[in-house]
This record gives C-alpha cells, structure tokens and sequence, in this order.
C-alpha cells in the first residue's frame, strides 16, 4: 500500500497554511513543513523559545549553533523576523495570537482529544514542552503523524489510553494516509492516498470514518 512520506506529508500541510497565518510548528516531524512553505507567500512561524519569522532549515555549512527552533535544531531568520524572552513567546502562545499549531502525536481520539506527550511506559522520558500551551492557545490544532504504530495499531483512537495533552482541541489529522476533519458528528475523510479505498482506510483505522461529500 503506498503511504505519504514524511516530506509529502509536510508538504500537504503547507498547502493547507493561509496567507498572513501566524503558525507554530511542533518538534519533531511537524518542523519539516517550513521546508514546504511558498517563499511568496507571508506566513510567520513561531517557536516557544522566542523566534517569530522563521524560514526553512539552512543550507549544510551554513547552520548559526546561536539560532536553533525549540527542538534544537538549526533554522534560518526570514527579513523581519525577531527574538524575544520565551515568557514572552508563552504569552503568545496562551493569549490566542497564534492562528494554527502543527503537532505530532501519539494518539488523537475521534472527539479531538490529543496524546503527545508520554506513552505511559515506565522508561518513556515526560517531555511537555509547550504542547499543553498551544493545544489551548491556537485557534486551530493540525496534527501530522503515522495512521499507524510500528506495531500496527491505528493511532487513531475511540478514546485515547495514553496521558492526554488537552481534550477536544484537535481540528484536523494528516497522515501517511489521509486527511481528516474532526466534526461533531464524528470523522470525515477529506483526501486520501492514490490507490487505497474508503474501505481498506476504514478497516486501518478503527473508528468510524465518513467520506467528504
């Protein structure tokens, strides 16, 4: 079955990002949609740890060790980006000045409810961050992950059974898969990969799924 890689999956949210957002991208997989966003277009990407006008990841030999997003990794500085006090960033983030946030997760229920932040397991190793801030803080909650564990099992969930990050807060899934909506009426398919039917994406999944009329 063929499956988005992780560049195709960035680049599809990047397509969904609009003009004049303000946006903050989630460690990990989420960080690689600023390598897909249209250099014609204004969209400001946020980290927690104070940088607002962040541009792709730089060129190797070009990494500044003083200019890192929250994950630690390189990025670059777009004309008129700007550092700030990380207290000043939460501000942002917990004001409700940011437009959309991209996150990963380990599980997302079919109500919205979202898991990124431990699995649980007693060697897993507590890593919040600022998830919890922007879940609340965004107007929107876009998640970027796996339709499934390494193991199989959909990560898309009837209730979630790991520690919950927030509760209702996300709006859409993207995965290798598909697109979804979360509604209140239950899940609804937007796009999905060449080749695969509503069926075999319904029968990976393991909740309801509705076709986008």
């Amino acid at each position: 079955m063929k499956r988005l890689s992780r560049d195709q999956m960035a680049a599809r949210v990047a397509q969904d990002l609009p003009e004049g957002a303000y946006v903050n991208l989630g460690i990990g997989l989420p960080t690689m949609v600023a390598n897909h966003l249209d250099k014609d277009r204004d969209i400001f990407l946020h980290s927690e740890n104070g940088l607002l006008g962040m541009g792709p990841a730089p060129a190797p030999g070009d990494e500044d060790d003083d200019l890192i997003n929250a994950g630690k990794q390189p990025v670059t500085l777009l004309p008129g980006g700007s550092y700030f006090h990380h207290g000043d960033s939460f501000a942002m983030m917990r004001g409700g000045h940011l437009d959309f946030c991209v996150l990963g997760a380990f599980q997302v229920s079919v109500t919205g409810d979202l898991a990124n932040w431990h699995t649980g397991a007693p060697d897993a190793i507590p890593a919040v961050g600022g998830a919890m801030d922007l879940a609340v803080g965004a107007r929107q909650v876009f998640v970027m992950m796996a339709h499934q564990t390494k193991d199989g099992a959909s990560k898309i969930v009837d209730r979630c059974t790991y520690p919950l990050t927030c509760i209702g807060c996300v709006s859409r899934i993207y995965t290798d898969l598909a697109v979804l909506d979360v509604t209140p009426t239950g899940l609804v398919v937007r796009e999905m990969v060449a080749g695969i039917t509503l069926a075999e994406l319904q029968a990976l999944t393991g909740v309801p799924l509705t076709l986008l009329a």
